[in-house]
C-alpha cells in the first residue's frame, strides 16, 4: 500500500492514491465509519497503519474508485511528517559491484550520524544553499520508517519492526565537513537538507528490499545508481544495529546510503528515483 502526506486547507493529511487521484484518510474515515488518525506519521505511531494495510488488502483498494479523490493535477505534497524524534543516515556504504563488496572488511562498523527535524521539507520545496558554506551536495537515498517501539533487536525481527519505506534526499555541506571529520554533524544539519516523500510504501510491497535500484539524478540526467545489494550494511542490519545504540520509536528514519552525491548550485534539481516510487524532486535555490 502506498500512502502521502498532502496540503488541504492547511492542513497536511494522508492520503492513499487510487486512479482518480488521492483520497483522504478522513474521507475514507466518513464512508467507512472507521476512526483512522488523519495524519500519517499518528497513523504510524498509534500502530493503526496496519489496520489500514488490512482494509485496503481485504477490499478497500477497490472502494477508493467510489471515493472523493483529490485530482493528481491538484495534488500538493507535504513532506510525510515534519517531527520523526530521529534521523539517522548511513555514509560511504554502497560498494561498485558485488566483487568490492566481498572485500569490504567484515569488522566495519557503520558511519552514522543524525539530523534535526529542521532539516525537513518535502516534494517540490526548495534546498536552501547557506550564506558562506561553500559547496553543497545532495544525495539520493532509500529510507526505512520505523512502525514499532523496538531496542536490542536482531536483524530476524526487523521486518516485524518496520513500516515500509520512503525515498529521500540527504544534503550536505561537503567543504565545511572537508575541513574537519568531526563537523559531519554540522554539515548535515542546515534547514532544507533533508526532504522525503511522497511516498511511503509498506513493507509488504517489498517484503526483500536487496534488489531495488536506487538513482541519484541531477537535472533529469542520472548521475550514480546502484542496488541495495551492494551495501555493505543492508537494510536489515542497519535498523538492528541501531536499536543496539538506542530505541528507535514509531516514525523514526534511517537513510541507507547512496549510490553517489551531485554538486548542486541554485536553478538545479535534484531527484530521488527508487524502483516503484514516485521520484522525489526539490529544486535547489540560492
Amino acid at each position: 500500500m502506498k500512502l502521502s502526506t498532502v496540503k488541504v486547507n492547511g492542513q497536511e493529511l494522508a492520503a492513499l492514491p487510487c486512479v482518480n487521484g488521492l483520497v483522504l484518510i478522513e474521507t475514507i474515515n466518513e464512508a467507512e465509519g472507521t476512526g483512522w488518525s488523519k495524519e500519517l506519521f499518528e497513523l504510524i505511531r498509534l500502530g493503526e497503519l496496519e489496520d489500514v494495510t488490512h482494509w485496503y488488502e481485504e477490499g478497500g483498494k477497490g472502494k477508493l474508485e467510489q471515493l472523493a479523490a483529490i485530482p493528481h493535477a491538484e495534488v500538493e505534497y507535504a513532506p510525510l511528517y515534519r517531527y520523526p524524534r530521529k534521523i539517522w543516515g548511513i555514509g560511504l556504504n554502497y560498494m561498485k559491484d558485488a566483487a568490492e563488496l566481498a572485500a569490504a572488511d567484515p569488522n566495519d562498523e557503520p558511519v552514522s550520524f543524525m539530523k534535526p527535524d529542521t532539516t525537513i521539507i518535502g516534494p517540490g520545496d526548495a534546498i536552501r544553499i547557506p550564506q558562506g558554506a561553500g559547496q553543497i551536495t545532495a544525495e539520493a537515498e532509500l529510507g526505512i520508517i520505523i512502525g514499532k517501539t523496538c531496542k536490542n533487536i536482531t536483524e530476524a525481527e526487523v521486518y516485524d519492526v518496520i513500516a515500509g519505506y520512503t525515498t529521500t534526499i540527504d544534503v550536505t555541506a561537503s567543504d565545511i565537513h572537508a575541513r574537519n571529520q568531526r563537523y559531519l554533524t554540522r554539515a548535515k544539519s542546515f534547514d532544507t537538507f533533508f526532504s522525503f516523500g511522497p511516498q511511503l510504501i509498506t513493507k509488504d510491497e517489498f517484503p526483500d528490499p536487496l534488489g531495488l535500484q536506487v538513482e541519484t539524478a541531477l537535472n533529469g540526467k542520472v548521475a550514480h545508481r546502484n542496488i541495495v545489494f551492494n551495501m555493505k550494511f543492508r537494510p536489515w542490519y542497519a535498523v538492528a544495529f541501531h536499536s543496539q545504540v538506542m530505541t528507535l520509536l514509531p516514525g523514526d528514519i534511517i537513510m541507507t546510503g547512496t549510490p553517489g552525491a551531485v554538486v548542486i548550485r541554485d536553478g538545479d534539481m535534484v531527484e530521488c528515483h527508487i524502483d516503484g516510487f514516485e521520484p522525489l524532486l526539490n529544486p535547489v535555490r540560492d
